[in-house]
């Protein structure tokens, strides 16, 4: 019997800027303009959703299109897209309102200030029973250290290196600052009323967290986990990677839930599995695909790379089964070669200047992003179209 692909939607959200690297901030001009944008607090990114579409070639039409017409209206103004999910070149002091009559964005300025002021793309999933929802939530939770340290991008802040592969995840607050694995439906509905009498959050959607429930009327009514850890995946081929592997750990869970739901086949309770993935998602923030993680099942160490490469093992039929396996091709080179912060690390610690790479990468992604839309045109993305451009391997 074929098991149907998941629903999928993602969340973009891009920084906009000089050629050169500088970050310049018209985002909700942009928003005005062009239909399917929105803004952030911060006006320096902007955002576009993908609508939901389980076929994975759709989604990377809806990835590219709206790109197109908004690097259009930005190459009208001197402008274009920049990668990395931080202020790579700064000012992370400064905060520049999208909407100053936006009260909720008035508080994250006070409370947050520039810290929320990042870049990144969040996966969502459509699940319709609300208890497998949950423990999907669950498997994301505990899995998502292996999603930053694939997507790390962040590793320069105010034109300095940070120490951290993902700046953003570093800084990014985590509201509220103790969010426990959910056990059931009632749980997360119960712990979420709770916080908004107690004011830790100041409505449904002030969970900031890894990852979480979400639909149209959250907490009661959800539909999709929503994965929200991962850096900024600018490449759209790399984005629908990380969707595939996520997706087929998804399948891998609603199939055999007993041996794939954290709950139930841990050897740790609920806090403590909060506790671990918490600690992984640090770990992985600073170090990435080196950081040492500790496995959900029993909590023995091994390294984030050493982890994916036996989950894309154990994932490998499936994806085969699904004609997900050119899909996944990306993963394999970014375990070869590291992930974007790895990569700019190393060059910066041969001399390249930190805007030399900015500038150089934001060039490469535009050229990337034309290839995939030739190739998507002419009927011919196949598996030698997944590999990256020669500017964006390893130096």
């Amino acid at each position: 019997m074929t098991i149907p692909l998941l629903l999928k939607g993602f969340e973009v959200e891009m920084f906009t800027g000089q050629p050169d690297g500088t970050i310049v901030g018209c985002a909700d001009d942009a928003a005005r303009a062009l239909p399917g944008f929105m803004v952030e607090p911060d006006r320096r990114n902007l955002e576009y959703a993908t609508p939901p579409e389980a076929d994975y070639r759709q989604q990377l039409h809806h990835l590219l299109e709206p790109r197109r017409a908004l690097r259009t209206w930005l190459r009208q103004r001197g402008l274009t897209l920049l990668p990395g999910s931080c202020l790579s070149l700064g000012d992370s002091r400064s905060f520049e309102r999208s909407d100053p009559t936006n009260a909720y964005h008035g508080l994250i300025e006070r409370t947050y200030g520039a810290r929320v002021a990042t870049a990144s793309v969040h996966l969502n999933f459509g699940i319709a029973d609300p208890e497998q929802l949950m423990a999907a939530c669950r498997l994301m939770r505990c899995e998502g250290a292996l999603l930053l340290a694939l997507s790390a991008c962040s590793p320069f802040l105010d034109g300095r290196v940070t120490g951290a592969h993902s700046q953003r995840w570093r800084q990014f607050p985590v509201t509220p600052t103790w969010i426990p694995l959910f056990l059931r439906h009632s749980h997360y509905i119960q712990w979420m009323e709770e916080q908004l009498r107690l004011g830790t959050m100041h409505n449904v959607r002030h969970l900031w967290c890894s990852v979480r429930p979400n639909g149209r009327r959250r907490p009661y009514e959800i539909d999709r986990v929503e994965v929200r850890i991962c850096d900024l995946l600018d490449d759209p081929l790399e984005l629908l990677a990380v969707a595939s592997f996520c997706e087929l750990r998804l399948l891998q869970l609603l199939a055999e839930p007993e041996r794939q739901d954290p709950l139930w086949a841990s050897t740790m309770d609920a806090d403590a599995l909060a506790v671990l993935a918490d600690r992984n998602d640090q770990a992985a923030s600073r170090q990435s695909l080196t950081a040492r993680l500790h496995h959900w099942r029993d909590g023995h160490a091994l390294t984030a790379a050493q982890w994916l490469r036996q989950s894309l093992g154990d994932v490998q039929g499936m994806a085969t089964s699904l004609g997900l396996e050119d899909w996944l091709q990306p993963l394999h080179t970014i375990l070869r070669e590291g992930n974007r912060s790895m990569r700019w690390l190393r060059s910066h610690g041969e001399g390249e200047p930190i805007r030399t790479i900015v500038k150089r990468e934001a060039a490469v992604l535009e050229i990337r992003e034309r290839e995939i839309h030739q190739h998507l045109c002419e009927g011919t993305l196949r598996a030698t179209c997944f590999a990256p451009t020669t500017s964006l391997a390893a130096p």
